[in-house]
């Protein structure tokens, strides 16, 4: 029987280092693919030898033989892909981030076509859905009408429309994961990225203003990463896509949480609301997914903080 071996792309990011950190603590082998080759999210959780465990791949998912010759040298079995540029690139630079973003995910339908492996994880986002004021109040369901105000958002409503003709004409089947806003070490770039901010500097004694408030879901990054490699290995038949649910929480709210654990710093935030709806409903996720990952708040803002304040590759 062949290794089962999981391609992450973009594991140099936040959740792609959280979910090769998942995959050494299981004992999984793991490649690696990013074009950046900065270790230094991925520093924070594992130790240099550990990463010995990983095979890294440099490479470039615009590049269709490359990625294709990824999956046949490794012999890919499951697939977590979740490199990307986010929604500040993609707006400073329009035709790279639909390159990297669609192309790139077409690349590793087709590869995954060729090599014989049969479903996808990937990572889409609450950016398909438009403002709150589009819709009633409360949870929003994942079959809500999608309507991006972000070109990053128009991308991935294609990779998702994209994901269901790669089903109905290849039988690849597909999860794809939303995300809101993702917290935890190794969160320092992205739209969403600044109530992590706001935990580093409460962990260094440093007050914080968040540039954004409003009402919203948070995930902590290790709890998306063990969802995406559960995805990875559900091997569902269809083309899914799944919000990331939990309790609607103000921005505010977590300000409070922070500083409750840092007395003496000060966090705020304004009240201007991020072009998303307010949250998600994860009931579909719930239905189809034998465990969902959700760390109370307040114990993965703890948790943050306090690895924040170890030396790095001690989480």
């Amino acid at each position: 029987m062949m290794t089962a071996t999981y391609l992450v792309t973009g594991g140099m990011g936040c959740i792609g280092a959280w979910t090769l950190y998942h995959l050494v603590r299981q004992g999984k082998r793991a490649v690696c693919f990013d074009l950046n080759d900065d270790r230094h999210r991925l520093d924070l959780l594992l130790t240099r030898d550990e990463q010995q465990q990983i095979t890294f791949v440099r490479g470039d998912l615009t590049d269709t033989a490359l990625v294709r010759g990824l999956f046949e040298t490794h012999g890919i079995t499951h697939v977590v892909h979740l490199g990307a540029l986010q929604v500040p690139f993609c707006r400073a630079n329009p035709p790279a981030g639909a390159q990297v973003n669609v192309t790139g995910t077409v690349n590793i339908f087709e590869a995954a076509r060729h090599a014989g492996v049969s479903h996808v994880a990937y990572a889409s986002s609450v950016a398909v859905y438009g403002p709150p004021e589009l819709y009633p109040p409360g949870a929003l369901a994942a079959d809500a009408p999608v309507a991006p105000r972000t070109l990053y958002g128009v991308y991935k409503v294609a990779n998702e429309q994209m994901a269901r003709v790669y089903w109905h004409d290849h039988g690849i089947g597909s999860t794809a994961l939303r995300p809101y806003t993702v917290y935890g070490l190794g969160r320092d770039q992205g739209l969403t990225s600044e109530p992590t901010k706001a935990m580093l500097a409460a962990a260094r004694g440093e007050d914080f203003h968040i540039g954004f408030g409003g009402r919203m879901n948070f995930h902590y990054a290790s709890d998306v990463a063990q969802q995406f490699v559960a995805a990875a290995e559900s091997n569902a038949d269809g083309a899914h896509a799944f919000n990331l649910g939990g309790p609607i929480v103000a921005v505010a709210e977590v300000a409070a949480i922070i500083m409750a654990h840092r007395p003496g710093v000060t966090v705020t935030c304004t009240d201007d609301v991020l072009p998303f709806p307010s949250g998600c409903d994860d009931a579909e996720l719930r239905r189809h997914a034998p465990v969902v990952y959700a760390t109370p708040l307040e114990e993965g803002i703890r948790a943050t903080i306090e690895a924040f304040t170890r030396p790095a590759t001690s989480a």
